[in-house]
């Protein structure tokens, strides 16, 4: 399998940089380059825009948090665009739900009145980070699904099932495991049916997360060669 050359793009957030290092690592050993995106509202829109470009061969979308903020009004939304440039380049994709447990906001203080008394924890003194709600869960994978349909190239869903950010293990500050199923059972009942869910018995920082997703993805790149328009 010939992947030399080509260039995969990675998003990745501080709660699952594990799972975008273990990738990195993984696809360096198979020659294929990497650019990891912070999922902070302006790396997933510069992400969209390179991509729309033809700048790279494929995705991992570890990180899909910035579609909570989008739908939530937090701060790390990347607006409308997010989700959309992969599946109209046809180059492949794979889209997990990686800290979509969370809205960013700033401040305590600057959290919006509709939201007092939710579940929060502080990321930083700057960063106060809002557990999503099941029914806010559904309505991002919805989001999620909807996107993904309109693939034209390879894509497929990797969940784990052991939880989707740090803060989000067992034991965890805001860990909910009913919360992040409703995010699975939304993408299952509305994705396209001929694009894959694997479900997965682990964490989304554990190596066999990170290996389940570059050995899919590999496989496609290997498939197709280099679907770079500058190439």
């Amino acid at each position: 399998m010939d992947t030399k050359g080509q260039v995969v793009a990675i998003t990745a957030f501080g709660v699952t940089t594990p799972a975008a290092n273990q990738c990195l690592a993984r696809l360096a050993e198979a020659s294929v380059d990497t650019i990891v995106f912070p999922a902070n509202g302006a790396g997933g829109r510069k992400m969209e825009q390179l991509i729309a470009a033809g700048e790279f061969d494929g995705v991992l979308d570890l990180t899909t948090t910035e579609l909570a903020d989008e739908l939530m009004g937090g701060t790390a939304s990347a607006g409308t665009d997010r989700l959309k440039a992969a599946s109209r380049q046809s180059i492949p994709q794979v889209i997990a739900p990686g800290a979509v447990d969370m809205v960013n906001f700033g401040r305590p203080s600057s959290v919006p009145d509709q939201f007092r008394g939710r579940h929060f924890c502080s990321h930083t003194p700057y960063t106060t980070l809002m557990r999503t709600t099941p029914a806010e869960n559904a309505a991002i994978g919805l989001l999620t699904a909807e996107r993904l349909s309109q693939a034209r190239g390879p894509a497929t869903v990797l969940w784990p099932a052991k939880g989707v950010s740090d803060y989000d293990r067992e034991g965890g500050v805001v860990r909910d495991a009913d919360a992040d199923k409703a995010w699975l059972d939304a993408v299952k009942d509305n994705l396209r049916p001929e694009i894959g869910v694997r479900e997965l018995d682990c964490h989304i920082n554990d190596p066999e997360f990170a290996e389940a997703a570059v050995t899919w993805l590999l496989k496609q790149l290997g498939q197709g060669g280099s679907s770079r328009a500058d190439v």
